[in-house]
């Protein structure tokens, strides 16, 4: 196996990886939650399941810049010379780590304090602020996919 195709195969991992987190937070965890009648069991289960779900984002947002410089440096002289489809790419990735980060490191904990306090009412409110973070990560994520499939063909 190639140096470029295990580092092809290391990005897609990752990008599945971290769509899936996204997607399974869009599409999974609020009709779940949903089904759930307490809106405060629905919040205590919220804060278990989201740590875990975010282990698997955190491992591509390491895997996927390494990975694709790694693809970079194999198919192009330097960031200079990437195409600009690539280059967009890299911007987008940035856009969604700013995203992760924020629901990461302020809606997370904000929904943990609010779970920890019984104030339902503002940990209603932090989901509702991290599904909407999700959903701009999925889309933006999903752009980013389809500028790097239609590079393939």
């Amino acid at each position: 196996m190639s140096a470029d195709s295990v580092f092809q195969t290391l990005h897609g991992l990752a990008v599945l990886m971290w769509l899936g987190g996204m997607l399974a937070t869009c599409t999974i965890l609020r009709p779940a939650g949903l089904a759930v009648p307490s809106r405060v069991q629905r919040l205590q289960r919220l804060v278990d399941i989201f740590p875990r779900l975010f282990g698997g984002v955190w491992a591509a947002v390491l895997i996927l810049p390494i990975s694709g410089v790694a693809l970079l440096r194999l198919r192009f002289t330097g960031f200079e010379t990437a195409p600009r489809d690539v280059q967009i790419m890299m911007g987008l990735y940035v856009v969604m780590v700013a995203l992760f980060l924020r629901m990461q490191g302020l809606q997370l904990p904000a929904l943990r304090k609010a779970v920890a306090a019984q104030a339902w009412t503002d940990g209603a409110i932090a989901m509702k602020k991290l599904r909407r973070l999700a959903v701009g990560g999925l889309l933006l994520g999903l752009a980013t996919v389809v500028l790097g499939m239609a590079r393939q063909f």
